[in-house]
């Protein structure tokens, strides 16, 4: 009997004063704006708050996203939970 493969998720968070983050095991940048950005990782949603937020290198294929501004909170939903903001679309249809 073949046993599947279990597949080990990665996902891990730089942060650096509060003004640059380093991302990996990301999928997708759902919506983004100077104020949030939503992204699809490997264990989940997650939402990035803050100011002046933007994209330094990003590479889906790699799974890596930098970001620099004023990072105000990072939110984690589980997979499967919807979220009562998600971004600029949520902010449209409320």
């Amino acid at each position: 009997m073949i046993e599947p493969v279990k597949v080990n998720k990665q996902h891990d968070l730089h942060m650096r004063s509060r003004k640059q983050l380093e991302l990996t095991g990301v999928q997708n940048v759902e919506s983004f704006d100077s104020e949030e950005f939503l992204l699809r990782t490997e264990l989940g949603h997650l939402t990035i708050r803050g100011s002046h937020l933007h994209i330094k290198n990003l590479s889906l294929e790699n799974g890596i996203l930098s970001l620099e501004g004023n990072v105000h909170s990072l939110i984690y939903l589980d997979p499967g939970t919807q979220g009562k903001n998600k971004g600029l679309l949520g902010k449209l249809f409320k």
